[in-house]
């Protein structure tokens, strides 16, 4: 049934680096990042489980408070867990827009303040989308660990944030244009010879390098995979099929799909309820579209536990099941 599991995926891509887990809301998205940053502590390797949804769930996963830093889980050797704040990354974005535009102002003698300009760029709902983007190719820049495990937002949300580097890069290449045609025009209309230096364009050169670097990094089929997680339900099967070939279009490699929260059969004892008998009959409708539906991408079966998976032991029995 299962072709290639999580463990054998994982032996086959010795360099693979960077792990994203996601899926719709509730399929147990940060559990499963927990429980692979776990394993991949266990053999050895330096790793950081990070979340990228603004929802944080990882200080509760990890009964120890994770958020705004860097943090050695307890009792895991080589494990370092945080849920990103963005608030400093969005106050320093709004300083940078601020310089910018108030340049750009200088520079075309426009008489206006800078301040509804600002409110205008920083009043974008995708604003803080973009500041956890910026702080989450950061921690891959820096290159402090061996291994990044990535807790991200439900899918519509993560779509969005992993396909930042190329539209990030389809935008400055259209600004470098625009701002090239500006320069040219300005240049021809002065009676000076002289050089201005143009901070705007040295700024979008330079951003132009970072989301270069971002996308190679996304893309690398050897360092990168991002795994879906979903239950044997209707929405969170059809929330995958409508989003995996967009990761596929952007070039962002797929590294499989992982079944949640499985009712195991052989786990029933007798007089089994009939309501757990109309789950099971219902997850066996759904686990056969799965198999068609993501024929050869099914790395693990995540059995329904008696209890919810918070903590260490619990993580380590979920890798038990996720990594066999």
């Amino acid at each position: 049934m299962i072709e290639k599991n999580m463990h054998q995926f994982l032996v086959e891509h010795p360099d693979m680096k960077y792990v994203f887990f996601g899926g719709k809301g509730g399929v147990g998205k940060t559990v499963m990042a927990g429980t692979a940053a776990l394993w991949l502590a266990r053999q050895g390797r330096r790793t950081l489980l990070a979340s990228t949804n603004p929802v944080h769930s990882l200080t509760s996963l990890l009964d120890q408070d994770v958020f705004g830093a860097e943090t050695p889980v307890a009792g895991v050797e080589n494990l370092w867990a945080c849920e990103i704040d963005t608030k400093d990354t969005i106050a320093r974005s709004k300083r940078e827009i601020r310089e910018k535009i108030e340049w750009f102002l200088r520079f075309a003698d426009i008489k206006a303040k800078a301040d509804e300009f600002v409110e205008s760029a920083t009043m974008n709902p995708a604003f803080e989308e973009s500041a956890m983007f910026e702080n989450m190719i950061d921690l891959m820049f820096e290159d402090k660990y061996q291994a990044y495990v990535f807790d991200t937002a439900p899918t519509a949300n993560a779509r969005r944030l992993l396909g930042m580097s190329s539209v990030y890069s389809l935008w400055v290449t259209k600004m470098m244009k625009s701002r090239e045609e500006a320069k040219s025009l300005r240049e021809l209309l002065s009676y000076s010879k002289k050089k201005e230096k143009d901070p705007l364009m040295e700024y979008l050169l330079s951003f132009q390098e970072r989301m270069k670097h971002a996308k190679e990094l996304l893309t690398d089929e050897e360092r990168t995979a991002f795994f879906f997680i979903t239950l044997p339900e209707a929405l969170p099967i059809a929330v995958i099929k409508r989003f995996i070939a967009w990761f596929e279009d952007f070039g962002i490699p797929v590294g499989g799909v992982i079944v949640n929260m499985v009712i195991g059969k052989e786990t029933l004892g007798k007089d089994v309820p009939e309501f757990v008998l109309n789950r099971l009959k219902m997850q066996e409708n759904y686990m056969e579209e799965i198999w068609d539906s993501f024929d050869g991408m099914v790395r693990a079966l995540v059995p329904q536990f008696e209890t919810e998976v918070r903590g260490i032991e619990m993580l380590e029995r979920t890798a038990e099941r996720l990594f066999t």
